[in-house]
Parts: C-alpha cells; sequence; structure tokens
C-alpha cells in the first residue's frame, strides 16, 4: 500500500455528545434489549473490516467489508436475499442472489466509481482461498453510495489492495462508526453521514436470536431522531427552500442475524429494513440507491455434497414477527448513530459538511421529553 494514505483524526470540543453514541447519551430507540456491542459482529461469527483512505484536500473515501463468518465463503455459503428500496445504484451480485437464495462472497461496500475495483478484489481473494483452486465462477457482492461532494470520485482512489486490506483486517469486536471506511465522504439529512452499526438481541422466549445491522448513510430526508422532528427544529431538512432535483444519495443496509431463516424470509426481513429508514425521516428519493442485503449465518450451504437433497431447519412464519421488530429498530439506531458519530469534514473542491450539531439536538430531545438523563 502507499505510504501517503492517512487517517485523519479531526479535533473537536471534547463536549460529553463529541465522545459518546446516542444510546450513552440517554437516546434510546426501540424497546427491545442491544447486543453486547449494539454492533453487526454481534451476531456470532460476523467480522467487519475498515480502510479510510485520506489523501490531500481531495480524497475522502474508502472501503467496509462484512465478512458473514470466517470460513470458505465460496464453499460453504449463507442463506441471503436483497431488497431494493429504490433503485438508482449500481450494486453487483444482485440477481443470483435473487435466484438461488444465497451469498458466497463477503459484502463490501464502497464509492461508486468504484464498486468494479471491489468486485475485481472479492474474486481474487476467492480465488485464492485454499479449495478454490477449481473456482470457475464468483459472485461478488458491492454495494455503494456516491462520495463525490466530498470525494474526487472521477480519480478511483479506491484500489484493489484497499479492499484486500479490509477483507484481510476484518474482526469481530467493535465496530467504528462515522467518517471511517466506506463512510468516509458520505453525507446524510445535509450534514456529514457515514457508516453506523446497531443490534438487538431477542428475549430468549422470543428466540433469544441477534440481528445486527450496518448502514453505509448518504440519503436526504427529514431527520427524526427517535421519533423528535430534529431536522425541522434545526430549519435543515429536504426542499426547504426550493425542489432539488439533483441526485440525493443513497443508504446500503446490511442486515445479519443468527436466525435459521430461509431466502424468502430473508427478504420479507429485508423489507422491514425500509422501515427503519423511513422512522428517521429517509424519503428514498429519486436518486437514492437504497438497498438491503440479508443474510442468515445459522444454516451454511455446501457448495459441494454428495446428497442430492439439502436437509435442514428453518424458523416458522408465526416467529419472525420478533425479527422484524429487531430489524427495523437496529437500522433507525444504525443510521442515528452514524450521525452522531461523524466529524465535520472538508474535502474535494473546498466542499465542507458539518457534523450533526449533537448538544442542540440533546437539547430538542429534552424540549420534546425523549431524552433518558
Amino acid at each position: 500500500m502507499r505510504k501517503n494514505i492517512l487517517i485523519i483524526l479531526m479535533l473537536l470540543p471534547l463536549s460529553l455528545a463529541a465522545q459518546k453514541r446516542p444510546r450513552e447519551l440517554g437516546i434510546k430507540i426501540g424497546v427491545l434489549p442491544v447486543g453486547a456491542l449494539n454492533a453487526i459482529t454481534d451476531v456470532p461469527g460476523v467480522k467487519v473490516g475498515q480502510v479510510t483512505i485520506v489523501e490531500g484536500a481531495d480524497v475522502r473515501t474508502g472501503v467496509t467489508a462484512i465478512l458473514p463468518h470466517d470460513g470458505n465463503m465460496f464453499q460453504q455459503k449463507v442463506q441471503a436475499a436483497m431488497y431494493i428500496g429504490n433503485g438508482f445504484g449500481k450494486m453487483t451480485g444482485y440477481s443470483q442472489v435473487e435466484e438461488l437464495g444465497t451469498i458466497e462472497s463477503p459484502i463490501v461496500l464502497t464509492n461508486t466509481l468504484s464498486v468494479p475495483t471491489a468486485a475485481d478484489a472479492i474474486i481474487d481473494w476467492t480465488l485464492g482461498q485454499k479449495g478454490n483452486e477449481n473456482v470457475r465462477s464468483v459472485n461478488p457482492v458491492v454495494g455503494e453510495t456516491n462520495d463525490s461532494y466530498l470525494n474526487d470520485i472521477r480519480g478511483r482512489h479506491v484500489r484493489k489492495d484497499h479492499v484486500l486490506n479490509a477483507l484481510a483486517q476484518a474482526e469481530s469486536g467493535p465496530v467504528a462508526e462515522g467518517n471511517v471506511g466506506a463512510g468516509t465522504g458520505t453525507v446524510c439529512f445535509n450534514w456529514k453521514g457515514g457508516v453506523g452499526t446497531a443490534s438487538r438481541k431477542l428475549p430468549e422466549k422470543l428466540g433469544g436470536y441477534t440481528v445486527g445491522v450496518l448502514v453505509q448513510t448518504n440519503f436526504g430526508g427529514v431527520l427524526k431522531v427517535n421519533g423528535v422532528p430534529v431536522g425541522q427544529e434545526l430549519g435543515n431538512y429536504a426542499f426547504k427552500d426550493a425542489l432539488d432535483k439533483s441526485s440525493d444519495g443513497s443508504c446500503m443496509m446490511v442486515i445479519a442475524t443468527d436466525a435459521p431463516l430461509d431466502a424468502r424470509n430473508l427478504k420479507r426481513l429485508a423489507k422491514r429494513v425500509m422501515l427503519g429508514l423511513a422512522q428517521t425521516g429517509g424519503i428514498a428519493s429519486n436518486g437514492s440507491g437504497d438497498f438491503v442485503i440479508a443474510f442468515s449465518t445459522a444454516n451454511k450451504v455446501l457448495h459441494e455434497t454428495s446428497e442430492s437433497v439439502f436437509s435442514t431447519s428453518f424458523l416458522h412464519n408465526d416467529y419472525v414477527s420478533p425479527l422484524f421488530l429487531a430489524a427495523i429498530e437496529s437500522t433507525e439506531e444504525a443510521i442515528i448513530n452514524s450521525l452522531f458519530m461523524a466529524k465535520t469534514t472538508e474535502g474535494t473542491q473546498g466542499h465542507k459538511i458539518e457534523e450533526l450539531p449533537k448538544e442542540k439536538v440533546l437539547e430538542i430531545m429534552r424540549k420534546y421529553k425523549r431524552l433518558s438523563e
């Protein structure tokens, strides 16, 4: 890798709000208990790796990689589904996942014009794994949002080694949020967006399953925080002054669970994720690519087997509703986390995006009596 790739830590006032996630500040979204890390990595086996690329005044981009498990993804595929909330996007791998109901590669998020590079890197990574010496076809799954307001996107600064590095350093612990990885140059609700994550752990009487979500936020609308009209109160929201006909970002949403769901019920779960986006005030505008990728770690699908019949157990339809609620709550909180953890950023052509004014948001939450002191 080149020596001049930097991760810049911007100096901010050491206020209480600048140091903590929303939940730590008293903003408790939803009713279900959160996982130990309140992250997608609460789902056993799931790992996340990120590479942040900050170069000079113009490059603000990166890569976020999600591994459903640490084995050979091609040889041990996972049950999966995708849902398109609004299709203004350049995601790879959709048709095969839709047709077969499995994912056979890591999931990589990056910027719009770096999707082919990321896909190429995933192919290299897959072909290079032990046991894949005879593989002749790979379905790489790559999602994107357009970070061109802050990033010199035409320069296509993401390289294959960045993606391979993100895959190599993926781990199961806490996940960095805000201006990191694929969220380095994104904008959300006219403030700095980024990567966000959250999770829910169902009580044992509801199955005891874990649901985790990771988002790359780069979209618009009228921001709500736990039901409070923060965007209106701050006077910063879509269409406030005039109709804006430009593209309005995107949101990539990845949802993982250890519940034994088949592809059909994963599709149903993915649809509910859009309700979580709506809870934050997102409107899935004309120029927004809002894609959901859902997978279950419970039942691996072997690429090679001598058995003609695949036999396993899946959760009954009557027991999936708690997972729907977990998906909605996790998505809403992950999006809000991405905003709270993001920092003011200057990028290409002198563009600057301010971070969410967290102290003001907390004042608004107190005004509406929605803050747990």
